[in-house]
């Protein structure tokens, strides 16, 4: 890439809608110019008022980063303008110049499809290529792109400004060094990559859906209201998961405790939603039962134990108090 090409940005996100627009402040936060790319044509009045929707968002999301201190109220309108809104006439130039392709037009194969068409006729051959989509398939939109090995899906959690963990979704034929860059380029801007394979709803979606589905049903049944479930997963099932991972949590308690949880409210409230999976079996019957064995899904020979509980006792307080819940100890005892 020549340096006559170095503008327009070399990050495009192509879709001018809210994904885009997140896509576009992260990416300008971390010092990057970046186009955010309008493929439909439209009237001179309609483009006019898409611009400047898109520019109020971006900015008062800024603005509102600003109010929290997380930037200097002097630093919006700099930031705003690295972020440049492109109408579809001017839409080849900035894929022409693009290092790196958010595709984040509505989801359905129609659309993804004809954007591709755009991004294949003008994009330089060595660019990567992505998906934002939640809901469709890697391997379904591969089909669409021209060297499907520099194509993945890259998945952001709203606001995408805000949440640092990005989905990477790879199908068979992307190619590793493609992985490789796209997770640098996405740890340059402050993100925390994770990678897994063509599966539906990613790790996140398909673990959230699974606890708000099963909100709902609580409410519906009456066992407990809006603002009970809240709490309880704000300040328990929250907490505890942000200073564990789920499945870090499954080995610190015991496989074995997961196991005969899900026996108990498979018969008492659904077995189709409660059943453990084969691999819990499995563990068990192999006695890998987490930290208390020495293996579970993770392997503890060698590491050092007790410093590891105190790492998660650490982790545990840092969020009790980053809440106000955490409580000194009382002075004296109440007799």
């Amino acid at each position: 890439m020549t340096a006559a090409d170095a503008h327009p940005p070399r990050v495009v996100a192509v879709g001018a809608g809210r994904m885009g627009r997140g896509i576009a402040i992260a990416f300008a936060y971390a010092g990057h110019r970046v186009s955010l790319v309008d493929l439909r044509d439209r009237s001179e009045p309609a483009w006019q008022a898409l611009a400047a929707e898109a520019r109020a968002e971006i900015e008062g999301s800024l603005a509102g980063l600003a109010k929290l201190g997380a930037l200097g109220a002097e630093q919006v309108q700099a930031i705003a303008q690295r972020v440049q809104l492109v109408r579809a006439a001017d839409a080849p130039r900035a894929l022409a110049a693009a290092e790196l392709v958010f595709e984040g037009v509505p989801e359905t194969l129609q659309a993804k499809r004809e954007a591709f068409e755009h991004i294949n006729a003008h994009c330089a051959d060595d660019a990567i290529l992505t998906s934002t989509t939640s809901s469709i398939l890697v391997t379904q939109i591969a089909q669409f792109v021209k060297r499907p090995q520099r194509f993945l899906n890259i998945h952001w959690l709203n606001p995408a400004y805000v949440i640092p963990v990005v989905e990477l979704s790879c199908h068979a034929g992307t190619d590793p060094a493609v992985l490789a860059r796209a997770k640098a380029l996405m740890e340059e801007i402050g993100k925390l990559p994770v990678v897994c394979g063509p599966t539906p709803g990613y790790i996140v979606p398909r673990l959230q859906a699974l606890v708000m589905n099963e909100a709902a049903r609580m409410i519906e049944e009456g066992a407990a209201t809006a603002e009970e479930i809240d709490k309880a997963t704000r300040y328990g099932l929250g907490l505890r998961f942000a200073a564990l991972g789920v499945v870090e949590f499954i080995d610190f308690g015991g496989a074995d405790i997961l196991h005969h949880a899900s026996r108990e409210m498979a018969a008492s409230i659904d077995a189709g939603r409660y059943q453990a999976p084969a691999i819990l079996g499995r563990m068990m019957e192999e006695g890998r039962l987490g930290l208390k064995s020495g293996s579970g899904f993770y392997e503890y020979a060698g590491r050092d134990v007790s410093a590891y509980r105190g790492d998660v006792l650490s982790r545990t307080l840092g969020m009790l108090k980053h809440a106000g819940l955490w409580r000194a100890p009382a002075a004296r005892t109440n007799d």
